[in-house]
């Protein structure tokens, strides 16, 4: 790969040095690596550092702690953290998305064994095994890994409150968990339902695009005060992010994309795991495998924009699952109207030189 030609001009003014990113080591970090790699932050003038965290619920802490600058977080953390659920209220934006898609189901091999196919099957299995509890992993309350075992449970007739018990894990150590006969299955980010495949513990029984297509999965997460403080360095990041996702969605940079990750350090996994959902094809652990030409969207579909359908989207699913009641429906949309949106990034002085007009294709987005 040939590195992009880092620019000449300096540094942005009022920089930290250097901007500290959070990150989990997922597949779907991979246009944050590639930026890394190609020196797409220096070339926007910002110096970043990556650091690589164990799960959510540290990247929220470090997040409201000032301990790191910005996040590559599940787009839920966003609301949840505005809103003040599960931590002090914080002021917090998303002007960016990383991807759409990104996550599937994995069951482990002994369900499968026992007959289990899809949630009508499970139920029957639950229904016959009552001196079981059956426990299925998800890496946050927040997360679409949340909402989407939760549906896919309903859409058999299973109770995901009362005929299960759900538990938060972070991505890394699912596996081990389903391994150790600790949880009968999870939703969680590639590759930990490859790794499942490839040790022969589980099978995937649905993909996150058949469960809810084009959902947003992870963001850039940043407080309101960092943007207020850094404009044109948050703006630079952005910018940097914009152009590895688009790089990452080629599918034929896709072999690059994935030895990018497989050299970073961050992944033990070998690289033909990460192809499994980069490249493809997506060997689902059943003798049968999926296309994988959708599993992650980065950049098509307007995938970088947190676009009012997919804020909608989300305080639907908040209200769907008991995170948020519905007479709270009006105090989250104003929140989803602060966090959720690309104009943040606007300096006000830069917003009040605008002038309204038909190409502005970035105006800020209308939750209803």
């Amino acid at each position: 790969m040939t590195k992009t030609t880092p620019s000449s001009k300096p540094a942005l003014n009022g920089v930290i040095q250097p901007v500290r990113i959070g990150f989990i080591p997922l597949a779907d970090c991979a246009p944050l690596l590639v930026a890394k790699e190609q020196e797409l932050f220096r070339k926007h003038g910002v110096k970043v550092e990556l650091s690589c965290e164990v799960g959510w619920a540290t990247i929220r802490e470090k997040l409201l702690y000032g301990q790191i600058d910005a996040a590559h977080a599940i787009a839920g953390l966003a609301l949840a953290m505005r809103l003040g659920l599960s931590s002090p209220p914080s002021r917090v934006v998303a002007p960016f998305v990383f991807n759409l898609h990104g996550n599937a189901i994995t069951l482990s091999r002994d369900l499968w064994n026992r007959g289990v196919r899809d949630a009508a099957t499970l139920k029957k299995l639950i229904r016959s095994t009552s001196s079981k509890q059956f426990n299925f992993g998800m890496v946050s309350r927040y997360a679409s890994h949340n909402f989407m075992i939760r549906r896919w449970l309903m859409s058999g007739g299973i109770d995901p409150d009362q005929d299960v018990r759900l538990v938060v894990l972070p991505p890394t150590q699912m596996a081990a968990n389903l391994a150790a006969g600790l949880i009968d299955g999870y939703c969680v980010g590639e590759p930990w339902n490859s790794v499942a495949v490839e040790r022969g513990i589980g099978w995937v029984v649905a993909t996150s695009e058949q469960l809810a297509q084009d959902h947003p999965e992870k963001v850039l997460l940043m407080n309101e005060s960092f943007i207020e403080r850094h404009t044109d360095q948050a703006g630079a990041i952005t910018a940097a992010l914009r152009e590895a996702c688009a790089f990452c969605d080629v599918r034929d940079n896709r072999v690059e994309v994935t030895r990018v990750l497989a050299r970073s350090g961050y992944f033990t996994g070998e690289e033909n795991i990460l192809r499994q959902s980069l490249i493809g094809p997506f060997d689902l652990g059943t003798g049968k495998s999926a296309d994988a030409t959708n599993f992650h969207i980065f950049h098509r579909r307007n995938a970088n924009e947190p676009t009012s359908e997919s804020g909608r989207w989300l305080l639907s699913e908040f209200i769907t699952h008991g995170l948020l009641s519905p007479s709270q429906r009006a105090e989250a949309t104003e929140a989803l109207h602060e966090c959720w949106t690309s104009s943040a990034l606007i300096s006000p002085e830069t917003a009040a030189a605008k002038k309204p007009s038909k190409s502005n294709k970035r105006a800020t987005p209308v939750i209803a």
